[in-house]
Formats: structure tokens, sequence, C-alpha cells
């Protein structure tokens, strides 16, 4: 059974860091390009940052010089470090592994307060 579990959402001031994990299970994660994912109130689920097997890494221009994305194939596991994060950061983060098909997280909340 695949499994993509994130962690490390939360609240936290305009400026302030969060570092997310997405825990996968059920795959041969060193196959698979993952990536972010976010969606806010009322809005699509829009794309923030991918990085490739062979770690090759895509970023949202609204996040460039703020995310970095990086991934440990040994812990099968994705990482989404935010700096400066602004309130328009906040939205439901999605986890997904996409290899031949799409995996996907249920979310993790996080929330910046000015």
């Amino acid at each position: 059974q695949v499994q993509l579990v994130e962690s490390g959402g939360g609240l936290v001031q305009t400026g302030g860091s969060l570092r997310l994990s997405c825990a996968t299970s059920g795959i041969r994660f060193s196959d698979y390009n993952v990536g972010w994912y976010r969606q806010a109130p009322g809005k699509e689920r829009d794309l923030v940052a991918s990085i490739t097997t062979g770690a090759s890494t895509n970023y949202a221009d609204a996040v460039k010089g703020r995310f970095t994305i990086s991934r440990d194939n040994t812990n099968n596991t994705v990482f989404l470090q935010m700096n400066n994060l602004k309130v328009e950061d906040t939205a439901v983060y999605y986890c997904v592994a996409y290899f031949r098909t799409e995996h996907w997280g249920p979310g993790t909340q996080v929330t910046v307060a000015s």
C-alpha cells in the first residue's frame, strides 16, 4: 500500500520558517520524481517545487529564493524548507510522487500570520 504523509506544517509569523517533510512508503522512492503543491482557499492547486530522480529542481516563481526542495532516497522522504514566509504562502501543502502514476499525500496546513 502506497502512503505519503506530510508533516511540519503549522502557524508561523511573517518572515518565519518551516520545514515540511513527506515520508513515503510502498513505492521505490528513487524511481519517482517528487514535488510539493499547495492550495489556498478558493484557489486551484498549484505546483510549488519539484525534484527529479536526478535531483534537478524546479520552483514556482513566487517561491524562488525562499523555498528549497530536497530528497533523501535512503529514508524515502522529500523536504521543503520554507524561509521568509509571507501571508500569501498560507495554504494546504501536498506532496506528490509521480512515475507512470501519481500518489498524493493528504496535505498539511501552513498558515502565515501578519
